[in-house]
């Protein structure tokens, strides 16, 4: 069922504020990511905001959405490896291949074996050429496909090379069709279910469109992890504050250094550094001291870089007000998560402290 929530009023103005981090949303039925995405900028009252790869309004799921800081580090989300769950309704092809889409083509569905589903599966596992979908946002000569599509024109389109990691199939019960298959896909970036199960129906020699597709991990973050926006509606402020995890999640899997405030300083001025930053990575987080000086507060996360041959090369670096703002941001639901007898006291933030 698709879900629905209230929308703010044209002239209800909110005041917006930074806001740095990455929310984890289970996107719902009915609406597109970007519709998704100006929902949960809404309620934060973020004035910065993108998601990580686009989730049709059929398809629900792990959204990674990120704000203010984290939007500089999104494209390891773009690029990362995503499994999903989906039904095939077979004997029928639509246009879209999906169960939006107007029936074109019905055809009769062979018995259906469990020996035939694992030729399937051989089948579409490992490196493949995927020809993509005329209902996508890919574009041809400055027009998104789609443009071309709602038109009736098709144009030609690359096959783009991907790769199905694992593939598992078996029988379903779905009203919709007399037969039904889910399969759970682990894929590289780029993939099109909705063209994947359309080819496995041609592949059955019945024709195949999506009657469901669930997103349910994408670049080590999972369905469990992730808040819905009716849950996120009904929190206050700081229970939706606590929902963002640190830009850094974005880079979590990736080797980290922590640079001396000398260092650190002259690293967000975006000066390489030279030192014994262990073997040389394409791609390290990067750490200076915590802008306050206190031992309890973590250490400030300021940005990505790459090690050559004993060098530290920024890539992707915070402003020092950023610093500032997720340090303030952080002292802040310390206080309103901790008793107040356990509360430290808040220092001033310096932006200063990281300037060169």
């Amino acid at each position: 069922m698709t879900q629905t929530f209230s929308k703010p009023s044209l002239r209800q103005k909110i005041q917006r504020r930074p806001v740095h981090g990455v929310l984890l949303l289970d996107k719902p039925l009915g609406l597109s990511s970007n519709q998704a995405l100006q929902k949960a900028k809404w309620l934060l009252r973020a004035d910065k905001a993108g998601h990580t790869g686009t989730l049709d309004p059929l398809a629900t799921g792990v959204l990674p959405l990120c704000f203010g800081a984290a939007t500089k580090f999104s494209q390891l989300q773009l690029d990362a490896d995503k499994t999903y769950e989906a039904v095939l309704l077979l004997g029928q092809k639509t246009t879209t291949a999906d169960a939006e889409g107007e029936v074109i083509e019905t055809r009769p569905v062979p018995e259906i074996t469990p020996a035939l589903l694992a030729s399937i599966t051989q089948r579409f596992t490992g490196p493949l050429a995927q020809i993509p979908p005329m209902y996508s946002a890919l574009k041809k000569d400055g027009k998104a496909l789609y443009e071309y599509a709602r038109k009736g024109i098709e144009v030609e389109r690359e096959a783009r090379h991907i790769t199905i990691f694992k593939l598992n199939m078996a029988l379903a019960h779905d009203p919709r069709a007399q037969v039904a298959i889910k399969i759970i896909v682990s894929c590289s970036k780029g993939t099109y279910i909705r063209t994947l199960g359309e080819d496995i129906g041609e592949a059955l020699g019945c024709g195949a469109h999506l009657g469901s597709l669930r997103r349910t991990e994408t670049g080590g973050f999972t369905a469990s992890q992730c808040v819905t926006l009716a849950a996120l509606e009904a929190m206050t402020g700081a229970e939706r504050d606590a929902c963002l995890l640190p830009p850094q999640s974005l880079v979590a899997d990736y080797p980290s250094v922590t640079l001396d405030a000398d260092n650190a300083g002259r690293f967000l001025s975006g000066l390489r550094r030279r030192g014994q930053w262990g073997e040389d990575a394409p791609l390290v987080q990067v750490y200076g001291p915590s802008s306050s000086g206190q031992a309890f507060e973590p250490a400030a996360f300021l940005g990505s870089a790459h090690i050559t041959a004993d060098e530290l090369i920024p890539q992707r670096l915070l402003s020092p007000v950023e610093v500032q703002d997720i340090a303030q941001s952080a002292r802040r639901a310390a206080e309103v998560f901790m008793p107040v007898s356990a509360a430290a006291p808040s220092a001033p933030v310096d932006a200063g402290s990281f300037q060169h």
